[in-house]
């Protein structure tokens, strides 16, 4: 492996380890555990939030931001290192500080590809060798490292505390001496070979350190003494001090195959069955089977099922492998520290059994036999498919468990509401979620257990008013997960204020109001600005930022007439918004299960925000600061199951305010069991029948408990799909009150790579991180860039290309928009790396120039146009130098267990696919975001036709990008693939998996406009011909047929809006000097330059052979027109010959017409017209108004606009003219008062079946 350095350059050898935690590099280097050894990171992008003053000490004289006195690893290696970093209490680059501490670090490595090695061989010895200093591979657990490591002198800490505690230095972190001084305990540090027998202590401890344990004899044999003196006198020890207190009483060690690093470890306590999320960092285990007589294993690793601490059975000694001082990792286990100083406080009268947490009271497993599951109604924004998804996750495990399940959700479309199948409801009910609907369903179905969570506000709603009113009390209908007063604790502001002050948690101020002259007191005595927030509402409705009372007036106003509460909170625009979706079940086992943050500050509706998972700019502090108060507010709330805790996180300080709790799924939970391939909805139906997690099947690993906490080594990012400009007079500015319809989820190796993925998936036009609006829609003649980027909108993203380009700094833009300068600098690396790549040419471009811009995730048509070249040609130009990208699994585990995971996505970092590709199945090309006219059904059709092909035994292969979506759950296919639907992604997919075939009719526009494009790409296409879907797509060509076919149509004509005559002969003459016209010949029997005008005359003017300067547009009567009369012998030749002129057009921007009225050959028009708004008007006159502008290659009418006059004429073609770019848009006469009739029908062989 090849890496590029930014730490010390000096080769270095050691053992080879990695660890999955996500934050919290600056503890982790430092950590004597690590001493001797090259550490791997598996999260890929590292240095974000930059390194805090190593020097700084804080009152016990200790190292306050880091472990200990230096940087104890040899080397580190990343996947991605950011030179630029940001956060409020950092001083300086991780580069800077590796360099002055003389560590060796590359970035560039394939770390998952690193990772699968040292997990499957185990012990692996490496080394980073530099040009000219070669260094030999030596093994550091020959050595006994914890010698190396220990202080040489006793060093006294909180001297004066009233309990004495000796802790035996074995590489002890600074966090564990702080633990003990803050309980009372006054810290002898002595030498790890130091005899304790003439020690006087209340207590002692044995710390973590690295290495084999069985080197360091000394310890082992003091130990021992101890052990078998019968010192009364309580024993701890962490990590390496499990290790050594286990050898000290007779056990074996041995070396783990892998070892445990990382901070998600589950480990159960085996006295009382709960779990907890621990920090680990070991390479050698103890033998639980070789404990003696009198000792037993207090904890054990809920995934492997390898010892995680010891105890005697009847002396005040006990063990943890794993680290409860949490730094970095989660701090669920500290309480270790509070039951060894109360072993100590309690003396002869304490036992282990009587200091540790008691176990919880765990009740019976829900007995239900029938299970009502309320949906979500209509799609509406704010609810979406995203419950489509939840509703069917919790059918499945109701299923499952052997239970009937009863559905009530009259959304038609859903996948959900399918009578039949495997995974369907035993009975659907097509009713409104209403209280007396349900109720009635209640009444006939007598369901005794009922799921609220799992059909949004709607089903929430309406199960608190059943409750409320009696009904399920009196059908004694269970209601399964949390219970209805923690979601009515959650959804009141006034009792969700309340319930977090019982627990002093931070909360912004706020007053709960019911009038609006409540709402104007309650704002003057917070203080304008304030935000405004209704109770039981959905997508932030009603909401608002009040700047005055006016504002605040209007909006409350609107808000309580759709809601009895109003909450009055304090403004905190600009503070960070962060998410934890967090998991309890019965037994009060708690896990988060992602974390996310927001792009966009404080303010918007994290519906309308950009997202990124895991966080990008959150240190380890702060990270497990937020987890454990989430941790706190779900148990003291009672929730059970899933739920969404969101915060506002000061930018420069530890202050934070929880803004709310969501005790349901949600789309931020779609998106986070997307993100983490964690099947949150999956796992909380189970939850909610009283199935503790650790009893609950991780279903994507299959090797592991759902009690864990996902670790990413790839970053996610959503975004958001609007259609506001299908409204006219919207607002594109966004904010509190949820406005977008859908979303995407891309994944990648870097924040880069992520984001122009993402912002390609949202619309087909966005090219990336580009400064050009979507539909190529032009910027406002007198822009206001300053108020582009201050202002929150839907096009923002574009505001910062704009403001990049041109110039402005990353301070000057963070001052506008307050997004984090980390992020900043990110999409400017974009920019950077678009210019650099604008100074080449396809010939001169340097192929790891070419290989970064792939990286950084600039599609093959941004790579053509900064090198002037096609798509097509730079497609072929990166292929030739062997630049593709690899298939990496989303395995939950960051690569730490071997998983049988089916749940994919491509990135150009790596050196590796994670599995190959001998399937060969059938593709199906999903439907990406949803957006107006294309929602939920469209996933239903993909869904259908996927189940349909597996009961057909044919192997499935499904690409989509919608997180809201049932047919990206991981075990609905074969394989799947959470990715781009462009022409691109679909090649590098078709053609690495080999597929069969590809279904592109199920899964609405999207796919189908990729018909024409991947069949001349050699793909072939299941179902209806591409020909013959381009000929009903493209509008001109389908009225021409009906014409010929003698169907009766309202009359009609082709129009564009197209260059000058003269520009368009030069610039076709100068495109077809590059066709490659042997290559075209051989394909064809002839080709035939012909000319023509518009529509009627045709003059042919001789055979090509090669003379390209001789084609000229004689006999155009009114516009330059260029034709080839094609006498093909088959299809391909045919499509072949298409391609070309297609590429032609594409520079030119000219048409391409399908000449119906040649019988014996297929000829292709490049139709150079100058028909504009004159032409449209000229047509409308002599027809008549009212006129129907239709463009082609359209979803549900966009941009067809029925036209009144002149000026409605210039403006709707123009509209109509951005969305149908590449096709002519037909104007017809619009015909009034005529009924719509549509038919469906199945056809086979284009004959309709009768069946």
């Amino acid at each position: 492996m090849k890496g590029y350095s930014f730490g010390h350059d000096h080769s270095a050898a050691g053992e080879l380890v990695f660890n999955t935690g996500l934050v919290g590099y600056p503890e982790a280097l430092t950590d004597p555990s690590y001493r001797g050894q090259i550490l791997t990171l598996t999260y890929p992008i590292v240095g974000n939030y930059g390194v805090p003053n190593t020097q700084e000490l804080d009152e016990l004289g200790l190292k306050k931001n880091v472990e200990s006195d230096r940087i104890q690893v040899s080397g580190l290696l990343v996947q991605d290192y950011s030179a630029e970093y940001s956060h409020w209490n950092s001083v300086k680059s991780l580069a800077q500080w590796l360099q002055e501490e003389k560590v060796p670090a590359l970035f560039g490595i394939d770390t998952r590809m690193l990772t699968k090695i040292i997990r499957d061989k185990g012990t692996v010895l490496g080394k980073i060798e530099f040009d000219g200093q070669p260094v030999e591979i030596t093994d550091p657990n020959q050595r006994n490292l914890v010698a190396e490591v220990s202080t040489k002198d006793i060093q006294v800490f909180g001297k004066g505390n009233p309990i004495k505690v000796v802790a035996v230095d074995c590489g002890i972190k600074h966090n564990i001496i702080r633990l003990l001084v803050k309980r009372g305990a006054e810290v002898h540090l002595v030498p790890w070979d130091q005899d304790l027998m003439s020690l006087e202590y209340d207590g002692l401890f044995i710390s973590n350190g690295p290495g084999d344990p069985s080197l360091a004899k000394t310890l082992v044999q003091n130990v021992r003494k101890v052990l078998e003196s019968d010192r009364p006198q309580p024993v701890f020890g962490i990590c390496m001090g499990n290790q050594i207190t286990a050898l000290a009483a007779g056990a074996q060690s041995y070396k783990l195959p892998m070892g445990n690093r990382g901070q998600n470890q589950p480990v159960v306590n085996v006295m009382t069955g709960q779990a907890f999320i621990t920090a680990q960092n070991h390479g050698y285990g103890i033998d639980s089977e070789s404990l003696p007589p009198g000792w037993s294993p207090l904890f054990i690793n809920a995934n492997d099922g390898t010892n995680e601490g010891i105890m005697h059975n009847t002396k005040p000694v006990f063990t943890a492998q794993f680290h409860p001082e949490a730094k970095g990792g989660p701090t669920d286990t500290e309480f270790l520290f509070d039951a060894f100083i109360s072993l100590i406080s309690k003396g002869k009268e304490g036992s282990i059994a009587s200091v540790m947490p008691k176990k919880p009271v765990v009740p019976q497993r829900i007995q239900v036999s029938k299970v009502l599951v309320l949906g979500s109604g209509g799609l509406s924004i704010g609810q979406a498919g995203e419950f489509d998804y939840s509703g069917s996750q919790a059918v499945k495990a109701m299923k499952e468990e052997n239970l009937q399940t009863v559905l009530i959700n009259p959304n038609i479309a859903s996948v959900q509401t399918n009578e039949v199948g495997t995974k369907q409801a035993d009975s659907v009910y097509f009713l409104p979620v209403t209280p007396a609907f349900v109720t009635e369903v209640i009444r006939v179905e007598r369901p005794d257990g009922i799921l609220l969570s799992m059909g949004g506000q709607t089903a929430l709603n309406c199960g608190v008013e059943l409750f409320q009113s009696g009904v399920l009390q009196k059908y004694e209908v269970q209601v399964l997960g949390t219970p209805v007063e923690s979601i009515m604790a959650t959804e009141d502001r006034q009792l969700f204020s309340d319930k977090l002050m019982e627990i002093n948690e931070k909360i912004a101020p706020s007053i709960a109001v019911k009038t609006v002259a409540d709402a104007l007191k309650a704002a003057e005595e917070i203080g304008y600005p304030v935000m405004l927030r209704s109770a039981y509402a959905l997508g932030g409705l009603g909401s608002g930022l009040c700047a005055n009372r006016e504002k605040l007036e209007d909006t409350a106003r609107k808000a309580l007439a759709m809601s009895k509460q109003i909450l009055v909170e304090k403004s905190l625009l600009g503070w960070k918004e962060v998410e934890y979706e967090v998991v309890r079940d019965v037994a009060d086992n708690c896990v988060t299960v992602c974390n996310m943050e927001n792009f966009d500050p404080l303010g918007i509706h994290t519906g309308d925000s950009i997202v990124v998972a895991p966080s990008q700019t959150l240190s380890n502090e702060e990270y497990h600061m937020l987890r454990e108060t989430a941790i706190k507010v779900v148990r003291h709330l009672g929730i059970v199951g899933e739920c969404n805790i969101q915060y506002a996180l000061h930018p420069s300080s530890l202050e934070y305010c929880i803004i709310e709790v969501n005790a349901r799924l949600s789309r931020s939970s779609a998106l986070a069991s997307k993100a983490t391939g964690y099947p949150l909805a999956f796992v909380a139906a189970k939850l909610a029948l009283g199935i503790p997690l650790p009893d609950i099947k991780n279903a994507v690993s299959e090797q592991t408990t759902a009690c864990f906490e996902p670790s990413l080594d790839y970053i996610v990012t959503k975004i958001p799909r609007w259609d506001l400009d299908r409204f006219q007079g919207m607002s594109r500015e966004i904010g509190s009150a949820m406005k977008s319809v859908g979303e995407v989820m891309a994944v990648g190796r870097t924040f880069e790579e992520s984001i122009q993925k993402a912002l390609r998936m949202c619309h087909p036009s966005v090219d990336g991180f580009v400064p050009r609006l979507p539909l190529k829609r032009a910027w406002a003649e007198q822009l206001d860039l300053q108020r582009e980027l201050s202002m929150p909108s839907s096009t923002r993203i574009f505001s910062l290309a704009q403001a990049l380009h041109g110039g402005l700094t990353v301070d000057q833009i963070h001052d506008l928009t307050a997004i984090d300068k980390w992020f900043l600098h990110k999409l400017r690396h974009i920019t950077e790396m678009e210019k650099h790549l604008s100074q080449y040419n396809s010939t001169t471009v340097p192929r790891d120039l070419l290989l970064k811009a792939k990286r950084d995730g600039f599609s093959d048509r941004q790579v053509g146009q900064a090198l002037d070249i096609l798509e097509g040609e730079a497609r072929t130009l990166r292929l030739n130098q062997n630049i593709g990208p690899w298939v990496k699994q989303i395995d939950t585990l960051a690569a730490e267990y071997p998983a049988a995971t089916n749940y994919l996505y491509c990135t150009y970092h790596g050196q590796e696919h994670d599995l190959d590709f001998k399937d060969h199945g059938i593709m199906i090309v999903g439907c990406g975001p949803y957006h107006i006219g294309s929602s939920v059904e469209f996933d239903w059709c993909a869904v259908s036709s996927i189940r349909a092909l597996r009961q057909m035994g044919k192997r499935t292969v499904v690409v989509n990008h919608n997180p809201e979506t049932v047919s990206t759950d991981f075990d609905e296919c074969d394989r799947l693939y959470f990715e781009e639907l462009t022409l691109e992604r679909i090649l590098d997919i078709t053609q690495q998996e080999g597929c069969t075939g590809c279904i592109v009719s199920v899964g609405g526009q999207i796919p189908n406009n990729l018909a024409m494009p991947l069949h001349l790409n050699g793909v072939k296409i299941l179902g209806t011909s591409p020909p013959q879907i381009d000929r009903a797509e493209e509008r001109s060509v389908f009225s021409s047929i009906l014409d010929d076919l003698g169907v009766g149509q309202a009359p009609w004509r082709a129009l564009s809006s197209l260059r000058c005559q003269s520009a368009f002969k030069q610039q076709t003459l100068e495109v077809l000097k590059h066709v490659d016209w042997n290559h075209a010949r051989s394909s064809v029997s002839y080709i035939q330059p012909s000319c023509r005008g518009p529509w009627k005359r045709r003059a042919e003017v001789g055979e090509m052979k090669g003379e390209r300067e001789g084609i000229l547009p004689h006999g155009a009567a009114h516009s330059p027109s260029v034709g080839f009369r094609l006498a093909a012998e088959g299809t391909s030749s045919i499509l072949m010959v298409s391609l070309l002129l297609k590429q032609v057009r594409k520079a030119v921007e000219i048409s391409i017409f399908w000449d119906s009225s040649v019988r014996s050959v297929c000829c292709f028009w490049l139709e150079g017209q100058c028909f504009g708004n004159e032409d449209a008007v000229s047509f409308a006159s002599n027809v008549g108004y009212p006129c129907l502008l239709r463009p082609s290659y359209v979803l549900s009418g966009s941009a067809m606009n029925v036209v009144y006059g002149e000026d409605e004429m210039k403006r709707f073609l123009e509209e109509a003219t951005q969305v149908s770019q590449d096709h002519p848009v037909v104007i017809t006469k619009f015909v009034r008062g005529a009924r719509e009739v549509e038919v469906d029908a199945v056809a086979r062989m284009g004959k309709v079946s009768d069946e």
